[in-house]
């Protein structure tokens, strides 16, 4: 008889108690081997199957005939740039896009990337060559045009071009990602779509309206775009370049310092992009801050028509317009205090109010409307009544003259007149200021000769002196130029410290005899 007992059973039962029972947990060395099995999968299958089906030479090829400097490249990118500024100017979005289609400036920039990924260096010169080339026949361009435009105007286009922030270089950042894959890919019909997004041309012809209208603002808000775009554009084409197995022959030591230089460049480049984007959101919270309060401070059936902030000015100036039953002429100071508090910045406040009804009539309305535009045309002519008499001042035509009715600034570049010092022009804008207390006068004059000296009578600078000092005060300020002030150590420092409180630069030579001021340039 067989021994059914529980140290007899059968194998085969023992087994299928196996089967049944949970199995243990593999050992915890047999994880990383896991993971660096299904690493090496995906290492193969993207070496294999995504690097190996890229012809390398035939996308090298192709990015080296985008780059090249030709006559097409020029006729079309200086084609791009016309219709761009005449887009900018009209303030068309459509036009604006078909400049942006035209545009070749992608082709030098992608070059670029792909260049400094294979460290071909012959044509990374070629690629930055021939970006210049068109950049700056762009900018001509566009500046040409818009010098002999009767339309000098700042469009929404055109300022919307001018303040760059963070969301611009990841704008950058996705459209080169999507144009570098479709050219290593082999699907560049996507491209259209790429410049669209990115707009390499926009920004340039906004350099060349800066540049035609003497305006910094403009011109460097819109190079910084350019630049962010044109950067990011080439870094990213040179990360995907290597990402798609594009390799140069420096050392394992070069290419990492090549990596970390790049990665440098992009941050230092996020970092001032960073902040601007914080400006505009502390801008935009802002401007709801003011309507908030404004509204607050009247009678629920008032109405606030019209609020125009401008950020740019010191103070910050509020412009606001309210339609109220009940006039409150004393809230303005209080209101002003309470916007300055809630704001953090001191701000200056025109509040205009006017007295209507509570019922909502037709001819109510339009008496109000036509008030506001009586109040627009007398502004609008005492802006061309300002520019006639600058014009008249300076000694140049009055296209020369730049109005900025919104923010209230004015400014010409005088022309040389005989005669004429450099406080003669200071005596004319402080002429034209002293009518247009709202207004900024900015009269720049030509280079001239600072005052002979700055005489000094018991330690302090004399009537004549003191006229002198605020005459090289005002030229250098007005110049952007630096000040060399030679003679006594003591009186130097008194008139260095005054001059450095107006943000001129100031050096001091000491010497005997008058203490007298010079351009540093001419101190060299």
């Amino acid at each position: 008889m067989n021994d059914t007992s529980g140290s007899g059973a059968s194998p085969d039962a023992a087994s299928t108690l196996d089967a049944g029972a949970e199995k243990p947990p593999a050992p915890a060395a047999a994880r990383p081997a896991n993971l660096r099995a299904i690493i090496g999968d995906v290492h193969e299958w993207w070496t294999v199957h995504v690097i190996g089906q890229v012809d390398q030479a035939e996308v090298t090829e192709r990015r080296r005939e985008d780059g090249k400097l030709s006559e097409h490249y020029l006729f079309m990118t200086a084609m791009s740039g016309g219709i761009a500024i005449l887009g900018l100017l009209l303030s068309s979005p459509a036009v604006v896009i078909g400049a942006m289609l035209l545009s070749p400036l992608m082709g030098p920039i992608m070059g670029l990337g792909f260049a400094l990924a294979i460290g071909d260096w012959a044509w990374l010169k070629q690629s930055v060559i021939t970006l210049v080339i068109g950049s700056v026949l762009a900018v001509l361009l566009c500046a040409v045009l818009v010098f002999v435009s009767p339309i000098q105007t700042i469009t929404s286009e055109i300022a919307a071009r001018t303040r760059p922030n963070l969301f611009d270089l990841f704008v950058a950042l996705f459209s080169a990602l999507a144009g570098a894959y479709a050219m290593i890919r082999g699907r560049e019909g996507a491209i259209v779509g790429v410049a669209i997004a990115t707009a390499l041309m926009p920004p340039l012809a906004v350099v060349g309206f800066g540049l035609a209208t003497w305006n910094s603002t403009v011109f460097s808000g819109a190079l910084l775009l350019f630049v962010t775009n044109f950067i990011t554009i080439a870094l990213t084409a040179f990360g995907m370049a290597k990402l798609y197995g594009f390799r140069n022959s420096l050392s394992a030591r070069n290419t990492m310092f090549q990596n970390i230089a790049l990665l440098t460049v992009f941050v230092a480049l996020a970092i001032p992009l960073a902040f601007s984007l914080n400006r505009i959101a502390w801008e935009t919270n802002a401007q709801r801050i003011v309507r908030s309060e404004i509204r607050e401070q009247f009678d629920g059936r008032s109405q606030l028509d019209l609020l125009e902030i401008d950020f740019a000015a010191a103070p910050v100036g509020i412009h606001a317009v309210v339609f109220t039953p009940v006039l409150r002429p004393e809230i303005e100071q209080a209101l002003s205090a309470s916007l300055a508090e809630r704001l953090g910045e001191t701000v200056k406040l025109d509040l205009v109010q006017y007295e209507v009804g509570t019922n909502d009539s037709a001819a109510e309305r339009a008496q109000l409307s036509a008030a506001r535009a009586r109040e627009e045309r007398e502004a609008s002519a005492r802006a061309e009544a300002l520019a006639v008499r600058l014009s008249l001042a300076a000694g140049v035509p009055t296209r020369e003259v730049l109005i900025d009715e919104a923010r209230r600034r004015a400014l010409v570049r005088a022309k040389r007149l005989d005669g004429a010092s450099l406080a003669t022009y200071r005596a004319l804008e402080a002429r034209i200021a002293a009518g247009e207390p709202d207004w900024t006068i900015e009269l720049i004059p030509p280079a001239g000769t600072l005052p002979a000296a700055i005489t000094f009578d018991g330690g302090e600078p004399t009537e004549a002196g003191q006229a002198a000092l605020n005459v090289t005060g005002w030229a250098a300020q007005r110049l952007g130029r630096g000040v060399v002030l030679i003679g006594p150590t003591g009186e130097a420092e008194a008139v260095a410290e005054a001059l450095r409180g107006e943000g001129v630069t100031v050096s001091i030579r000491s010497a005997p005899g008058p203490l007298r001021p010079v351009w540093a340039a001419e101190a060299e």
